[in-house]
């Protein structure tokens, strides 16, 4: 990697180990309080159970659910239930009562507490189906968008990085005999803790594949103006930013 790449993956681990926090509760439960924030600006929290002398369960002891009740974001409806269950088999988590849940051993305890945080995260971006009107979330849109120029891709898709975790990317489109592989990450809210981690997910993939890939980011900006900072981060690391305004600009890019 480059230096600004080994810069940018330290930087990240240490911000993440250094910001997290642990209590030990009740009955030998530890409270995990990571870096991640909601769109309330609370941190994220996740609870690892012992089990067994090599077993963990981890569960966000039902915040997620209530959450998105609390802003009238319901699974229920044939469409909302199938996007949230679908981004829970995405990050390998399962919904157990109104706890989200997945067990790990002492050997992938990292990996799970990794894809449990990802996936409160997915499932926090929910909150823009509070009107009965909407139907998709932003990952949607970029999918339709995507078909409707005839782009192919697979959407999905996991990637081993070099840090050892195993990161899910939104699309992949192949290569061609006119361009390199090209990933597409898809960001609903440009907030610190969401740009970071995308960038570890693509620098820390980028890393570990071995060959020539190009890395998009395309940004919600249907709310607000995408910060020039934002921008100016991808442009570093080498990733094509776009806010979801400009998408027609990156038709013949990924079209190739």
């Amino acid at each position: 990697m480059s230096d600004s790449a080994n810069l940018l993956v330290e930087s990240y681990l240490k911000w993440v180990t250094t910001e997290i926090s642990a209590q030990v509760l009740q009955d030998g439960v530890t409270q995990l309080t990571t870096p991640f924030v909601d769109r309330h600006n609370d941190h994220l929290q996740i609870y690892a159970e012992p089990r067994g002398p090599d077993l963990f369960l981890l569960t966000d002891d039902g915040y997620i659910v209530a959450e998105l009740k609390s802003s009238a974001v319901e699974t229920r409806g044939h469409r909302r239930e199938e996007i949230f269950r679908q981004l829970l088999v995405d990050h390998g988590v399962v919904l157990q009562g109104k706890e989200l849940q997945t067990e790990a051993s002492t050997k992938d305890l990292g990996q799970k507490v990794h894809n449990l945080v990802q996936a409160m995260l997915s499932l926090d971006d929910m909150f823009i189906l509070t009107q009965p009107t909407v139907q998709k979330i932003f990952l949607e849109d970029v999918a339709i968008f995507l078909e409707e120029q005839d782009i192919r891709y697979t959407p999905r898709v996991k990637f081993a990085g070099k840090s050892g975790l195993d990161h899910l990317v939104d699309f992949v489109i192949p290569k061609s005999r006119e361009a390199p592989e090209r990933v597409v990450q898809v960001l609903n809210s440009p907030r610190r803790d969401r740009v970071e981690s995308i960038l570890f997910s693509i620098r820390d993939t980028r890393a570990a594949r071995g060959q020539e890939v190009s890395y998009y980011a395309i940004i919600n900006d249907t709310r607000g103006k995408v910060p020039s900072e934002v921008l100016n981060a991808f442009s570093e690391y080498s990733v094509q930013a776009c806010p979801w305004s400009h998408r027609e600009e990156l038709v013949r890019s990924l079209a190739s």
